[in-house]
């Protein structure tokens, strides 16, 4: 279970890695505000959290160090649930509009001359990604809105 976890976490980060950060995807997916949101919280929440501890034991007192604790650590754990969500996102499949959304860029690509990894047979949102961040790459970026 532990690794399940760890790997699940590790696949949210190099995911959200991959995904390119383009508004013209804001409309159809929410990654764009998970990967920002949770990279924002990664930033600010360490911070906040020993802000909480220290301004809760201030006015309560040491009788609530373990309230303070508790809400600390629910601080710190808010990047690791964007990265979950992220992972458990990557390996799941296409549903059939977006697949077939998938398989028009792929063949724009490859008409294109541009060589792609070969997919699974049931390809994930991780080679969805793969695909989003090379055409952003090599294609004109207005490509995405005739998809859209």
């Amino acid at each position: 279970m532990q690794s399940s976890l760890m790997m699940t976490l590790q696949q949210g980060v190099q995911y959200s890695k991959v995904w390119p950060l383009v508004n013209e995807l804001n409309s159809v997916f929410p990654e764009n505000q998970v990967i920002r949101l949770t990279r924002f919280g990664q930033q600010v929440l360490p911070a906040l959290s020993i802000l909480s501890v220290v301004v809760q034991l201030q006015w309560l007192g040491q009788n609530y160090l373990a309230q303070a604790l508790a809400s600390a650590f629910f601080l710190l754990s808010l990047p690791l649930q964007g990265w979950y969500w992220l992972g458990a996102r990557a390996a799941s499949p296409l549903p059939p509009a977006i697949l077939r959304w998938y398989l028009e860029i792929s063949d724009k690509l490859k008409q294109n001359g541009v060589a792609l990894p070969v997919a699974a047979n049931k390809p994930c949102y991780q080679d969805l990604a793969g695909v989003l961040n090379v055409a952003v790459n090599q294609l004109d970026k207005t490509f995405i809105r005739q998809w859209l």
